[in-house]
């Protein structure tokens, strides 16, 4: 198994796959979070088909609602 670097912490994946299904797979919910991939922010949309990679950095940023 690979592994990507998500917010600094190396993190076991089955890779490649879409970003989607990483987070899924980290359970969590891609309508919940902000995305940063190898430094580039990536809008929701691009979550099914944004693959990746052994190696690739990730800053994930849960959305936090309320006030």
């Amino acid at each position: 198994m690979d592994s990507v670097i998500a917010n600094g912490k190396p993190v076991a994946a089955e890779l490649p796959c879409s970003l989607e299904k990483f987070l899924v797979a980290q359970n969590l919910l891609p309508r919940s979070v902000v995305v940063e991939h190898n430094g580039e922010a990536v809008a929701p949309s691009e979550f099914p088909q944004r693959q990746v990679r052994a190696g690739d950095r990730l800053e994930i940023v849960k959305i936090v609602a309320g006030g």
